[in-house]
């Protein structure tokens, strides 16, 4: 069964220097139809202004994944990390015990666009842990790149949960299909462009919920980006 969740449909937020549009319930916005998929709890797609950005914070027991469609990420944390993250990098921050984190846009001109996704980890109070991996365009381009996997196969970041993480980026006309062995469920998330996938037709912004399928097959419309998730 696939079931579309459209761009338009999901929460909305503007703080001035953020704009932020949540797949599911975050913050001041709560829709009990959606409150998660799986183990997968947050999908925000966050559009920062130049210079401005979250200032430090705490989580606990969360695996965060950054996703960075255009600009930058300055990134530190109380573990010592400091780094920036760019288009084709994504970083997995694990909360565990507890973490204090800042993330900001360093440019002085350039807005920063970047999905903020939260799965829940299968153990709670594991030690905190950061991890950044780069996949060049080459690696996603017509192909579904693994960049995230529970047990960080093919350099992929490692996520505590049994969850998989796909990016690819499509030409039109290009197809990818991906096979989920029984069980398992997906999400799908709409970067950039248009796809087909198994039959609906997505645009930028939308998610897929795919349960009940054993393979789906996903083609371009448009020169697209997109996002998978295989999960229990």
């Amino acid at each position: 069964m696939l079931r579309l969740r459209r761009s338009e449909e999901r929460g909305h937020a503007d703080h001035g220097w953020l704009v932020s549009r949540h797949t599911f319930s975050f913050a001041d916005y709560h829709d009990p139809r959606h409150m998660g998929f799986g183990s997968l709890r947050v999908i925000n797609e966050d559009r920062v202004a130049p210079g401005k950005g979250f200032h430090t914070h705490g989580h606990r027991d969360m695996e965060i994944l950054s996703y960075v469609v255009s600009g930058a990420i300055a990134h530190e944390d109380s573990m010592g990390n400091g780094s920036t993250i760019r288009p084709g990098d994504v970083q997995r921050m694990s909360a565990g015990t507890g973490v204090l984190h800042s993330e900001f846009n360093p440019s002085p001109s350039e807005p920063l666009h970047f999905l903020q996704i939260w799965i829940v980890p299968e153990a709670r109070g594991i030690a905190p842990g950061y991890e950044q991996r780069h996949f060049a365009p080459q690696e996603r381009r017509g192909r579904l790149r693994l960049v995230g996997s529970r047990d960080g196969r093919d350099a992929s970041v490692r996520i505590h949960q049994d969850a998989a993480l796909y990016a690819s980026l499509l030409a039109p006309g290009e197809v990818v299909t991906h096979r989920f062995a029984p069980g398992r469920q997906g999400w799908l998330q709409v970067v950039k462009g248009r796809l087909d996938a198994g039959g609906t037709a997505l645009a930028e912004g939308d998610g897929l919920s795919i349960r009940d399928v054993g393979e789906l097959r996903v083609a371009a419309a448009a020169e697209s980006e997109f996002l998978l998730f295989d999960l229990a």
